[in-house]
């Protein structure tokens, strides 16, 4: 471990000069090479998309679950309650957590290959790139929507609750069901999407994290360097580094902004792309991004969004999302600039 480690600190020397490097983040276009990844990631971006809009008009089913919480004995108020969760918005959420395990790793054989140094990686595969950044923002954004709404791990939570009692009526009743419980034939009523235990029980843990698909997102950049013993890991850490840097120096370069066609969004789609391979980095890199040997230079990072009027809500994700932010290491002048 000190060895890799010891490799790892050196991530800065393999990087090579940014200052002139243009990410077209808003108009890359694959080229032959990159089109076969790039068209099984935009189905993915393009899934991505219908989940934000998902997740951001989900309701949840709080009033519904106190009236049968207050009420246990009505079985009218339980059917109502379990009626009002969305378990199959709430499965698709998850489901497509387990798309980005199958598409990712794809995208990152690519982008980390060693036959380009990561800064020609960022040249030449710009429309990879751009998919990654569009990743990143989709992961940034479910999470952020997901922290803001409560509802949907206490509608889980109960629909797991209410689905164990229904089974256990049921089998107390000789497999008759709790004499019209919400799936009994009894009642009448068409059955509501039925989710599996063994699914619930996962999808509990999922949304368990407090930011679910970087926790995905995470585990599975880590398990593609333990799984491709012929992609090096200093080519992971140093693709994120490298690309924290850009954006720091597109933001920066007056000529670079005159460029973008669409220049506060696109400014503030950087930003959180900045923040995102930052986040990433310090959950894949064992010393994280806070240490003094990280490539990445967070005190100029933390100004470039300080200088935003609209970046507070990212300046709390490095604040609550990051994992090595608390650690000893990490100076005390970082942790007063995030304070």
């Amino acid at each position: 471990m000190g060895n890799l480690l010891r490799l790892l600190s050196r991530d800065h020397e393999t990087e090579g000069n940014v200052e002139d490097l243009f990410v077209d983040f808003e108009n890359a276009e694959p080229t032959e090479v990159e089109r076969e990844v790039y068209l099984e990631v935009k189905e993915l971006l393009e899934e991505a998309r219908i989940i934000i809009h998902s997740i951001r008009d989900y309701k949840g089913a709080t009033a519904e679950i106190r009236e049968a919480i207050s009420n246990p004995t009505i079985q009218e108020l339980q059917r109502v309650a379990l009626d009002a969760i969305d378990i199959k918005k709430l499965y698709s959420f998850y489901s497509f957590s387990q798309r980005l395990v199958e598409v990712v790793p794809h995208l990152l054989k690519v982008l980390c290959s060693a036959n380009m140094t990561p800064t020609d990686h960022l040249r030449t595969q710009q429309a990879l790139v751009k998919a990654f950044a569009e990743l990143l923002d989709f992961v940034l954004s479910f999470d952020d929507l997901k922290m803001s709404k409560p509802s949907i791990q206490n509608d889980l939570s109960y629909y797991r609750r209410t689905k164990s009692r229904n089974r256990i009526i049921g089998e107390n009743n000789g497999g008759k069901g709790d004499g019209g419980g919400p799936d009994s034939p009894e009642s009448g009523r068409e059955a509501p999407f039925n989710l599996p235990d063994d699914v619930a029980n996962i999808m509990s843990l999922f949304y368990a994290h407090a930011t679910p698909m970087l926790h995905i997102l995470s585990d599975i950049t880590s398990k593609f360097v333990v799984n491709n013993h012929d992609i090096d890991y200093l080519s992971v850490t140093v693709i994120l580094s490298t690309m924290a840097k850009v954006c720091v120096k597109m933001i920066e370069n007056k000529e670079f902004y005159e460029r973008f066609d669409r220049k506060e969004e696109t400014v503030f789609f950087i930003l959180r792309v900045m923040v995102g391979v930052i986040i990433l980095y310090d959950h894949v890199h064992p010393s994280g991004v806070f240490t003094k040997s990280s490539p990445i230079d967070i005190k100029e990072c933390i100004r470039v969004l300080k200088d935003q009027p609209t970046s507070e809500s990212l300046l709390n994700a490095l604040r609550y999302t990051t994992r090595h932010l608390n650690d000893p290491q990490t100076s005390k002048t970082i942790r007063a600039l995030l304070s």
